[in-house]
């Protein structure tokens, strides 16, 4: 299967709205209350970011591809000696608002109006509405999540079950809105600015914005952002410039708009200071995104035999290259007086096994004792059932609101060599297939509009989906001999998902998400599997079938 991985200008909807600034276009299936969301003020923002930055976001992607083929190649990977002085400097950045002091519990999810309700009400400090990794980029879902966010601003947000008449409101307090927009490699389709797609993340922060901001200072709060997948310090001054423009353009003071970076990718742990200090009027500290640090080493390193990453059960946050990198974070956070995020605990409740739901708790227990003690400030989880066993462990390692004054940090010596270190572990037959069952399962599933799926326990979402994609790519790549003694080639990969293809069709009947794209979903990990050259992201191939699952279900339009 040829699997595109550009999407074309080309539209196949009529327009959606009947008035728009010239040299826009925009054209997808009817969404409701997308009149009130694509208005002429928004679009002609969005048209001028696309105008402004649209040419910088291609350079800085290119600069990503220059970088990742220089190491590749035999660079070395190292910090950089033209921002010695920056890491050097005794700079911090600005003190967090008041509200965002204490973060020590930080919930995530999708932008569906049930999902937001709960999040909010859950019982954390914070909620991060998440149009990236957990939601998938379905022109539905894009513009069904700015619609529940301006009402959740606003506190009328509300939800009724279908099924039952339940009905879901807000509480009285809610945890703090922060609102993750897509990375800057993703376009949205719908959208063309002089016949070119918009820059999602363009896209993203731009309708939140326009809504959301000055509505949210007049109610004593702030539009707090969380910025996905930087790879370069130039990157994050990018964001620091359109994030300018946008308080420019709305006549809001200089770094109005907060934003927390979460460092996901190899590249940016080398330029963990320089991201910070481009971004210091407006930082509110770094978050280790660890299940997309975790595909980015193996993408970075996927050409070298010598760094095949063993199977993602075996590749834990106690694994050495992943504490430097997250004590690196701590150490480098705190020393410019920010917050230093935990990573993502994954698990979901277990029903009717309690002895498994036990087990699977206690390792989020240990998860997050870990991160309290080296000096993390919170933490994040998937589930609303895991918010009060995250708290009681912050609660009594962290007394205070956070432990960014603490001193449990500087005895912490991450060296370049520390974060390149290659993880103990083998490579088994079970992990592969676990893989492939992972990959075709969310795959499916997020090809029918769903972006976090529960699959055998954990909240699988777009980052964890890379990982299993990119680990089947690259033992196939080096003909990795499992634990059987079996040998990874192409031919073994095809097999291995029929196997797991039959084992899902002969399941049909137990109703699990996307099965009527099974197919689809199926001819995609073909193609990014046995590819000559590993895709940059999975989503960039699968975002073209989405478009066309799109196409062919859509119904009549505005």
């Amino acid at each position: 299967m040829s699997v595109p991985s550009q999407v074309s200008g080309a539209a196949p909807w009529p327009a959606l709205v009947l008035a728009s600034p010239p040299g826009v276009e925009v054209r997808g299936p009817h969404v409701p209350g997308a009149e009130n969301v694509l208005t002429m003020g928004a679009l002609e923002l969005l048209a001028d970011l696309a105008r402004r930055f649209g040419g910088e976001v291609s350079e800085r992607l290119s600069a990503r591809r220059d970088r990742l083929m220089g190491w590749r190649g035999g660079e070395p990977m190292d910090f950089l000696a033209s921002t010695a002085s920056v890491r050097a400097g005794d700079w911090r950045c600005a003190p967090p608002p008041a509200e965002l002091a204490d973060r020590r519990v930080e919930i995530t999810g999708p932008i569906n109006a049930k999902m937001v309700i709960n999040a909010l009400n859950s019982g954390a400090n914070v909620f991060m509405a998440d149009f990236e990794d957990a939601s998938s980029p379905t022109f539905a879902n894009a513009i069904d999540g700015q619609v529940n966010l301006i009402a959740a601003v606003r506190r009328n947000l509300e939800y009724r079950q279908p099924e039952t008449g339940k009905r879901y409101t807000l509480a009285e307090r809610t945890a703090a809105l922060f609102v993750r927009p897509r990375g800057w490699h993703l376009v949205e389709a719908h959208m063309l600015v002089d016949g070119r797609p918009i820059p999602a993340a363009l896209f993203d922060v731009g309708l939140f914005l326009i809504h959301n901001a000055v509505e949210q200072v007049a109610r004593g709060s702030g539009p707090y952002l969380y910025l996905p997948k930087l790879e370069s310090h130039l990157e994050a001054r990018l964001w620091n410039r359109v994030l300018g423009h946008i308080e420019t353009r709305l006549g809001l003071p200089s770094a109005t708009v907060r934003a927390t970076c979460l460092i996901e990718t190899l590249p940016a742990a080398f330029e963990m200071d320089e991201i910070l200090f481009e971004l210091r009027e407006r930082s509110l500290g770094l978050n280790c995104g660890r299940w997309d640090y975790i595909f980015s080493c193996i993408k970075v390193w996927a050409e070298d035999r010598a760094k095949v990453i063993p199977d993602r059960g075996a590749v834990g946050m106690t694994q050495p290259f992943l504490r430097a990198y997250t004590r690196l974070l701590i150490k480098t956070c705190h020393r410019r007086g920010v917050h230093a995020m935990g990573g993502m605990a994954a698990q979901i409740p277990i029903k009717g096994d309690e002895a498994a739901n036990a087990a699977a708790f206690e390792q989020v227990r240990v998860d997050k004792q870990r991160e309290a003690e080296d000096g993390h400030d919170g933490t994040w989880v998937a589930h609303p059932a895991l918010v009060r066993l995250a708290r009681e462990v912050f609660d009594r390692v962290m007394p205070g609101p956070n432990q960014i004054d603490s001193a449990k940090q500087a005895t912490f010596a991450v060296t370049a060599a520390d974060l390149v270190g290659l993880p103990d572990g083998e490579c088994t037959r079970a992990g592969l297939a676990h893989n492939v069952r992972i990959g075709l399962q969310y795959l499916a599933a997020w090809l029918g509009g769903v972006g976090a799926v529960p699959l055998h326990n954990l909240m699988e979402d777009a980052a964890t989906a890379e990982i299993s994609r990119a680990q089947i790519w690259q033992m196939a790549r080096h003909n990795v001999r499992l634990d059987t003694g079996e040998v990874v080639t192409h031919e073994f990969v095809e097999r291995i998902i029929a196997e797991e293809l039959a084992r899902l069709r002969a399941r049909m009947g137990d109703g699990f998400l996307g099965a009527e794209h099974l197919e689809a979903a199926e001819r995609l990990m073909h193609a990014v599997a046995t590819s000559p050259v590993m895709p940059d992201f999975l989503t960039l191939p699968a975002y073209a079938v989405l478009l066309e699952v799109e196409r062919r279900s859509a119904r009549t339009p505005m």
